[in-house]
């Protein structure tokens, strides 16, 4: 089936800006999932046919991948570079040997198969550990440590930090306040939108705004970063979408992987991988506080320790 090359110019639009950015991605298929939402028409039919059978794209000669995915092979070649591959045979390569790693895990059955109303609890936990370790796999492999170095820097000499998320994203920034709480750090988090602007707008320079959206399309989360931003803040993303509206207004972006399952679409899938580099940012801050956090963590813990439960005494 030929493609229509009316498509050509927007593609090799696509295939001139992201080979340098996918090249620091190990994974194959987290390549291919971080830059699934940069493509259009083509190349995009092209990433979505290899997302949805990894392992018959591996099989698949470049003819072959071309008549499935509707394209033709010079798109094939083009998406190959897209995906910062020099050509088929390297990502026909790389498919199959992470295919191959998937399949010695669990990961090409557990992940592969929807979970049916039917299913023993077993078999949903298996499922979901498994979409789990894939995500925070490919988080990983998405994450630039740079990136996480500077947010670390700026929330350590930062005068305050203001986090802005809503519905699970606001779970996730409560949380990182929380932490950034015990070790020292003046941090609040918002929710609501009228409060958030109000905080939003009194900060500047030498204060840290952190946004937390999945899709980075929260018309709420974007206007209180614009704000923070506009007022002299640096400002973080923290999203699943590196081209995403709330990355493009941030100073620094980190990204993360999710991997949805039937009852757990991408936004809700993607909470472990949130609070997974959540954490290693707040450890990284505490790092380069370390006398004031270490400090500040033992007043906060013997401040609550009188609250516990005695030991061999009643819950």
């Amino acid at each position: 089936m030929a493609e229509h090359e009316v498509e050509t110019s927007a593609a090799t639009a696509v295939v001139d800006a992201a080979p340098a950015d996918r090249r620091g991605v190990d994974g194959v298929l987290a390549r291919v999932r971080a830059g699934v939402g940069e493509l259009t028409g083509a190349l995009r039919r092209v990433a979505e046919h290899v997302l949805s059978d990894p392992e018959a794209a591996a099989r698949a000669t470049i003819v072959e991948l071309a008549e499935r995915s509707g394209t033709s092979p010079a798109t094939i070649t083009r998406f190959c570079r897209a995906m910062g591959f020099e050509g088929y045979a390297d990502l026909r390569l790389g498919i199959a040997a992470e295919t191959g790693r998937a399949r010695s895990a669990g990961w090409t059955v557990d992940i592969g198969r929807e979970i049916q109303p039917g299913d023993p609890l077993s078999r949903v936990l298996d499922q979901i550990m498994a979409a789990d370790t894939r995500a925070m796999h490919d988080t990983a492999a998405l994450l630039d440590l740079h990136e996480v170095e500077r947010a670390a820097v700026a929330i350590a000499g930062a005068n305050r930090v203001n986090i802005f998320g809503a519905s699970g994203s606001a779970l996730v920034g409560e949380e990182m306040q929380f932490s950034l709480h015990r070790i020292g750090v003046a941090a609040w988090a918002w929710n609501d939108v009228h409060e958030g602007l109000a905080s939003a707008a009194l900060l500047g320079a030498g204060d840290v705004a952190l946004g937390i959206s999945h899709t980075g399309q929260t018309r709420e989360t974007i206007e209180l970063l614009a704000e923070a931003g506009s007022r002299g803040a640096t400002t973080v993303a923290l999203t699943g979408f590196p081209r995403s509206p709330l990355a493009e207004l941030a100073d620094i972006v980190l990204v993360t992987a999710s991997q949805a399952t039937t009852f757990r679409p991408d936004a809700l899938s993607a909470r472990h991988p949130q609070l997974v580099v959540l954490d290693l940012l707040y450890i990284a801050v505490a790092q380069r506080t370390h006398d004031r956090a270490h400090a500040a963590f033992r007043r906060t813990a013997q401040a609550v320790d009188g609250h516990k439960a005695a030991k061999g005494g009643p819950s």
